[in-house]
Parts: C-alpha cells; sequence; structure tokens
C-alpha cells in the first residue's frame, strides 16, 4: 500500500537530528519555490525554535499570498442524518451512544437549505453517518436533488460538496452525475493500528478499503476531491507526511492530488473523554503543521472549520488557510433547531459568529470573501483547476469573481454597516486588478448586480 508506515517513522527518527542549519536549509528551499521532499518535510515538523518558526509563517504567507491572494472562500456544513453502524471512538453518533436518531426528511432538508440560502451561503458539504440501510446512497442522491431545486427569495445553493463513507465506483459515479463538487473523505488516522484500535466492529474498519476511496472516486470521473485527518488520534508528524504520500500517489495515478485538505482536531463528543487520547495537538503544534502544509502542498486548498476559534482561524488564514466555515451548525436539523433556540451540535464548537460578524472581521483585515462556484460550473477541475491555480490567470478570474460575490452578498443579505465596508473594500480591490478588460468586466457585472442580475461569473 503507498502509505509507507516504516519509511515515515524512519524519516521522522532521521529527522530528529535534524540542526538549524538543517532546517533553515529547507526553509530556503521553500523561499525559492522549490519542491520539497518527505525528507525535507521531516526536518521541518522538527522546527521549535522562535526564529524558525517565525521564518516558517512569512514563507507560508508568502506562498499562500502569492496563489491566493487576499480571497477566502465561504462555506457551511449541511449534516443530514445520524444514522450510523460504526463505534468510531472519538465520533458522537457511535453506534453505542444511546440518543434519538433521525435522518431529514426532504421537506425538512428544503427548509434547512432555506435558511442556509437566507444566511447568504451558495456553497454547502453535505454530510452523514454510514448506515446502509437508514441511510443508503439513494437518499443521498434524493438530497442532491432536494438542496440543488431549492430557491429562496436571493437564489439557491449553487455548489454542494460532499462527505459521506468510502463507497463503490458505481455509486461515485451516481455522485459525478448529480453534479457534486469536490468528494471529502477524512482517513482519521493513516496510522494503521491506530485506525484499527479506533474503529472497533465497524464496518468503517477497512484501512485499506478507505484509503482507496478517492482512486475509486477519481475512477468515477469525480477530479476534486479533498483529504484530511482528525488531528489528536495519532503522532501528528506521521500524519502530515501520510497526507503527502497520499497526495503524491493520486498525483502520479491520476495527473492530480488534493483540491483541499481539512485540518480538524479532536474535540469533545458524546461518548468520549479527551483525556483518553495520548496525541492532542496543542496549538503551537497546529499552526506549525498548518504552515508546513501550506509549504508542502502550495497549491492545496486548506479548509479549517468552527471546530477552532475565531483567534486561531484568523490567524492561519495569514499563512495557510484558504476555505472556511461560517455560522455552522453540526446537529441532523440544526439550523432549524438554532432558529428554535435549541443546540444539537455533534461535538463541541469554537467560532459562534455569524456569517455577517465573519465576513466584517475578514474585511476588516483586507480579505475578500468570497461565494463563488463558477470553477464547477465552467469544467475548472481537477487537473485543469490545478494549471490555472500554477499560472499567474488565477488572479484574472478568482479574485473578479470574489468580488463579484462579494457584491451579491452585500445587496442580498448585508446590514448597513457591512455594505459600508464592502463597498470600500471593493472599490480598492478594483484598482488593483491588472488587466484593463478584466476589470472592465467586473464593472460591468457589479453595475449588472446593482439591477437585479444575479449570479455573474468568469
Amino acid at each position: 500500500m503507498f502509505i509507507n508506515h516504516e519509511l515515515i517513522n524512519e524519516l521522522l527518527e532521521n529527522a530528529k537530528n535534524s540542526t538549524e542549519s538543517d532546517i533553515d536549509k529547507v526553509l530556503f528551499k521553500a523561499s525559492n519555490r522549490e519542491n520539497l521532499t518527505y525528507s525535507d518535510i521531516a526536518v521541518l515538523l522538527q522546527i521549535n525554535d522562535d526564529v524558525q518558526l517565525k521564518k516558517l509563517f512569512k514563507i507560508a504567507g508568502e506562498i499562500k499570498n502569492s496563489i491566493y491572494g487576499n480571497r477566502v472562500v465561504l462555506f457551511a456544513p449541511l449534516y443530514i442524518s445520524n444514522y450510523c453502524v460504526n463505534d468510531c471512538v472519538y465520533c458522537g453518533y457511535q453506534r453505542c451512544n444511546k440518543f434519538e436518531r433521525r435522518k431529514l426528511t426532504q421537506d425538512e432538508i428544503r427548509e434547512e437549505v432555506k435558511i442556509l440560502e437566507k444566511m447568504g451561503h451558495k456553497r454547502l458539504a453535505l454530510e452523514a453517518g454510514e448506515d446502509p440501510n437508514n441511510c443508503p446512497i439513494e437518499y443521498i442522491l434524493e438530497s442532491l436533488d432536494t438542496i440543488y431545486s431549492t430557491y429562496n427569495q436571493n437564489g439557491n445553493i449553487r455548489r454542494v460538496n460532499v462527505n459521506i463513507a468510502a463507497t463503490t465506483v458505481d455509486n461515485y459515479k451516481k455522485l459525478k452525475e448529480k453534479g457534486i463538487g469536490t468528494y471529502i473523505l477524512f482517513q482519521e488516522t493513516y496510522n494503521k493500528p491506530t485506525f484499527i484500535k479506533m474503529h472497533g466492529k465497524s464496518i468503517k474498519n477497512d484501512y485499506d478499503y478507505h484509503l482507496t476511496a478517492f482512486d475509486r472516486a477519481m475512477e468515477a470521473g469525480i477530479d476534486d476531491v479533498g483529504a484530511g485527518v482528525l488531528f489528536g488520534l495519532s503522532d501528528p508528524k506521521f500524519e502530515v507526511l501520510a497526507l503527502m504520500m497520499h497526495n503524491e500517489h493520486l498525483e502520479n495515478k491520476f495527473g492530480v492530488g488534493f483540491h483541499t485538505i481539512s485540518f480538524p482536531r479532536l474535540k469533545k463528543a458524546e461518548g468520549m473523554e479527551l483525556k483518553d487520547f495520548p496525541h492532542i495537538v496543542d496549538d503551537d503544534t497546529f499552526k506549525k503543521i498548518v504552515a508546513i502544509t501550506r509549504l508542502a502542498v502550495p497549491f492545496t486548498g486548506i479548509i479549517m472549520s468552527t471546530r477552532e476559534s475565531s483567534s486561531m482561524r484568523n490567524e492561519l488564514l495569514k499563512y495557510g488557510v484558504s476555505q472556511i466555515s461560517a455560522g455552522s451548525i453540526t446537529g441532523v436539523g440544526g439550523y432549524k433547531e438554532c432558529e428554535d433556540g435549541k443546540n444539537v451540535d455533534q461535538f463541541t464548537l469554537d467560532d459562534h459568529r455569524t456569517p455577517i460578524q465573519v465576513l466584517k472581521e475578514l474585511i476588516n483585515d483586507e480579505y475578500i470573501p468570497s461565494y463563488c462556484t463558477a470553477c464547477y460550473r465552467m469544467g475548472r477541475t481537477g487537473d485543469r483547476f490545478m494549471s490555472l491555480a500554477k499560472s499567474d490567470e488565477i488572479h484574472n478570474v478568482c479574485t473578479p469573481n470574489a468580488l463579484t460575490t462579494l457584491k451579491e452578498f452585500l445587496l442580498d443579505y448585508g446590514d448597513e454597516e457591512l455594505q459600508t465596508m464592502g463597498e470600500k473594500l471593493i472599490q480598492k480591490e478594483l484598482s488593483k486588478i491588472k488587466r484593463d478588460d478584466v476589470r472592465k468586466i467586473v464593472y460591468n457585472n457589479i453595475n449588472s448586480l446593482n439591477e437585479g442580475k444575479r449570479d455573474l461569473y468568469l
């Protein structure tokens, strides 16, 4: 199998002897935008010196800015079923937990989608537990139809990413036919003994089948896949190297690696205690591995959810993160329940800001909040997106689209303060667009939005 445990352990053991000079050499290599080897990454994972940490963060920030500029993509999760046949010891949905299970009816899904759309969201991540009887693929497919066909006063959801259990090539083909965005699956942990221990008597407890899910998805035509591990289950240094091995495997076999990598940290959930997990990742280590990942896979999106605090997310935006969730609820039917004053979150959340509050802080920090979904509808996915990302042309597409979606948000959802802040940012960013023809298109699109048109993009 392509996750070479012996090699990872050998690399980490050898890196323990890294000197400050060894680390500086790798940082210099990264600053020159050279590809990093597994050995280089293992060396960077040994950084503890404050001066070198500052260098790491500075280089990561420069790389992120050169590719993504000051754009930040926003999304929200939508949990539709908490039925689950697995006993994953870290998860609130584990089978042995006794609570009233539910899955949303299609009418309930419509209601959740309308609430999310009222919050301004255009991009969702569909989430569900694993239960072939209560939550079969047919239910997921029907739910996708419902989400895409639900219109509210200001429009509809334009892109749905899907995070469901590993499945077959045939089922991935069905997801592809429904027009999903990215297929997301967390390996949870790449350390095989830990994976087996964490999943007990579960159908999920097939390490190799789970690990090769992206192979089957790509064979089915889904060329955007999103990876992640649950940091806190095993040694985070091992996990970072394993993520890079998995990414390289996909690049070698399919010509494109991860579209995104998510960075969830283990949080308190029903039926588990954090004290039982010896690999909890502290804040300093967490910041370091995010920055190192940005150096290792510079063109891959990095996602940070509301598991993390607003201060942590704000800091990580500076040198790694390119996508964040906003106004998230992690329980089934949670958006309606929240409106009714109830809380049904699956696990502990640390960022409770509303989307409006998130946008105000982003704009105050001179980021462009983006609700763009154009690439998926223009066929710019997989290796075609990566080709765009690796050229300066990405700034002539993604920044204009970000500005247009921000303008649309301001018109349809923004309060007076946000509108004033947003308009000022848009005018400032418009003046930075280098190509006259692109700037003219954005001006025209903004005028068209003011006249009532919607969903305009390059």
